[in-house]
């Protein structure tokens, strides 16, 4: 007999995945190089984005695990200790070294069917581009000098080599060996990683595992949408594990309060453990793991938030970037803020309280964190990162 789902009230399903997320703890990896490390393996994944009114969502991602975290940590767990790399997840991300091999079957089917975007790369001109990075080493975009073109559209760059790096990238013959801001430094592949022989690649019922431990370790309790964020052509597959984890008794269904309509699974040493009640305050980016899957944001939390970016200003509820605000297990307020780096300060552009706010009782709290996040993102004494 199918065993019936363990029954979670909203603030125990949102206390294990917050203290899944490490959001629970003040510095749950240490500091350095070696903390990016390991908070990338736990997370699965950061994502990478260019929007940079405030810092970039990989700092700010890691900072809210790192408190000490400096940018440079970055640069040396990507560039010298080659412990994280980067490659496309449900977007361009920094993803566990250790994780690669269960990227080479996509970098292989991307070579045999590129996308659209990089499919008129010709065959010469891609053979030029890794020829040259093998000649020369190291290339970024600045470092070629060539004749512009007019962009295709608003991201696209006017060289035309920057897009057979990125499809040699994207094929895995070439490795974002290092980054100034968002310019991008490619080396071969192999070199990069010193390898003599490249590793084998993972099977697909391999990776398939791999998706659902990794939701797992992050998530605490995880739904099939939430392991395949992005991924639906994997669900069936996902599916028929779950159900094998479920009968081998190493997954367990959960019923979350107010959301009966989504199943959930967990461990059963999750179901066993009571988490501690959260008590910390972080000011997260939209890109967040605890944000950017918006719908279990909302099943959770009870909070919608909106991405109002590419929103007119005067339809945006929010702001154009806002932040929203985690004070214990609750999302109490989106902050739309900007840096402003000639100034040298952070400028709130429009603050939304939620359901969840209580003003007398929040606002002190987050005017604290507001003065740690203000330091790290004008990170005096620190190179902060303004290129486009």
């Amino acid at each position: 007999m199918a065993r019936r789902p363990v029954q979670f009230s909203q603030h125990h399903a949102r206390a294990v995945w917050i203290g899944a997320q490490k959001l629970d703890v003040a510095a749950p990896f240490g500091q350095g190089p070696e903390a990016v490390r390991l908070a990338v393996e736990h997370l699965g994944y950061v994502q990478i984005d260019t929007i940079n009114v405030i810092e970039r969502c990989h700092h700010h991602i890691l900072f809210n695990r790192i408190p000490a975290y400096r940018r440079a940590d970055l640069n040396v767990a990507q560039s010298i200790d080659k412990t994280v790399f980067e490659y496309w997840t449900h977007a361009l991300s920094y993803v566990p070294t250790r994780d690669l091999k269960f990227f080479l079957p996509a970098m292989k089917d991307h070579r045999d069917n590129p996308v659209r975007w990089s499919s008129s790369v010709t065959p010469a001109e891609l053979k030029k581009a890794i020829g040259r990075v093998r000649r020369e080493g190291p290339l970024s975009i600045r470092d070629i000098d060539e004749e512009p073109v007019e962009k295709e559209h608003l991201w696209a760059s006017r060289k035309p080599s920057k897009k057979a790096l990125q499809r040699g990238f994207y094929n895995g013959q070439l490795a974002i060996a290092g980054r100034a801001g968002m310019v991008k430094t490619y080396d071969l592949m192999d070199r990069h990683f010193g390898w003599d022989r490249s590793p084998r690649p993972a099977t697909e019922n391999q990776i398939v595992d791999y998706l659902i431990d990794r939701a797992l370790t992050a998530q605490g309790i995880v739904s099939l949408d939430s392991i395949c964020y992005l991924a639906a052509p994997r669900k069936a597959a996902v599916a028929q594990k779950i159900e094998q984890r479920v009968r081998a008794r190493k997954l367990v269904g959960v019923s979350i309060e107010g959301a009966a309509k989504t199943a959930y699974w967990a461990k059963p040493e999750t179901i066993e453990q009571l988490p501690p009640t959260p008590e910390l305050t972080h000011i997260l980016s939209p890109f967040d793991p605890l944000i950017i899957q918006r719908k279990r944001t909302a099943a959770f939390f009870g909070y919608d938030h909106l991405f109002e970016a590419y929103v007119t200003k005067e339809k945006r509820k929010l702001g154009y970037f806002a932040l929203p605000v985690l004070c214990g297990d609750e999302i109490v307020a989106a902050i739309d803020l900007k840096a402003d780096r000639q100034q040298n300060k952070l400028l709130i552009q429009n603050w939304v309280w939620t359901d969840a706010g209580d003003p007398p009782r929040h606002q002190p709290i987050i005017d604290e964190e507001l003065e740690r996040f203000e330091r790290f993102q004008l990170a005096v004494g620190e190179a902060v990162d303004t290129s486009e």
